[in-house]
């Protein structure tokens, strides 16, 4: 299938709960498949796809006050990599060419994360899948995927999640909730909206960088997403 991508280099941003379908936990292999079906269509098309994933399927966070946070969010980066190793293995699968690159050194199963290196797989054609944050405790996932879409220069976050877009309240528990279609950073920072965390979108709006927000109900969404569609919520 020929595609007409409106952007060259993206940094698609996966949650965990994502990965774990209806139920959230564990790993969900249809919708893994799913996920690679249409990244492989993507770099198949010529764009530069690489992918930052949440840990949340497996961990998510203190249990208890009585744990370190430190503690706490290293293990977080653990699930991280679990994910990335599944999504790893689901594009091989597909004949895709993968790096996966961790912000904690772990040799055996993925490479350390070096900026010039992640450019060079990306400019390859491979897809690259970067895991365990950026490596410190206290910063989320959403707060990785932004530093990264800044060092390797993408235009575009595609952060998808269960949610089909921003609300002005949780459309889970109000049923009244308006959904965005349009949005600046200031709005994210100033309404705490939830989208992600201020530290993210903070840098994102440094380096202006946007962020399309937008569900995975729709098997081809993330297609759409880098196509233009007007879809989700577009945060620029």
């Amino acid at each position: 299938m020929v595609l007409k991508p409106e952007f060259k280099r993206v940094i698609l941003k996966l949650s965990g709960e994502a990965l774990g379908g209806p139920k959230g936990t564990g790993i969900d292999e249809a919708i893994v498949s799913v996920v690679t079906d249409q990244i492989k269509e993507l770099s198949d098309n010529g764009v530069e796809v690489a992918v930052v994933i949440g840990g949340g399927n497996f961990w998510r966070g203190r249990t208890s006050e009585k744990m370190d946070r430190s503690t706490a969010d290293y293990m977080g980066m653990m699930a991280t990599v679990i994910n990335a190793l599944a999504l790893q293995d689901s594009c091989e699968q597909k004949g895709l060419n993968t790096r996966v690159m961790s912000a904690i050194e772990m040799r055996q199963i993925a490479e350390p994360y070096i900026k010039r290196r992640a450019v060079r797989h990306l400019e390859k054609g491979r897809v690259v899948i970067f895991a365990a944050g950026i490596g410190n405790p206290f910063f989320s996932t959403d707060t990785t995927a932004a530093l990264r879409a800044a060092e390797i220069e993408a235009e575009v976050i595609l952060l998808a999640k269960k949610v089909d877009g921003v609300y002005d309240s949780d459309p889970n528990e109000n049923p009244n909730a308006k959904k965005y279609t349009t949005m600046t950073h200031d709005d994210v920072i100033n309404n705490k909206l939830g989208v992600m965390d201020t530290t993210a979108a903070t840098l994102c709006f440094e380096n202006s960088i946007p962020i399309l927000v937008f569900g995975l109900d729709d098997p081809k969404n993330i297609i759409k997403a880098c196509e233009g569609e007007n879809i989700g919520t577009l945060i620029k």
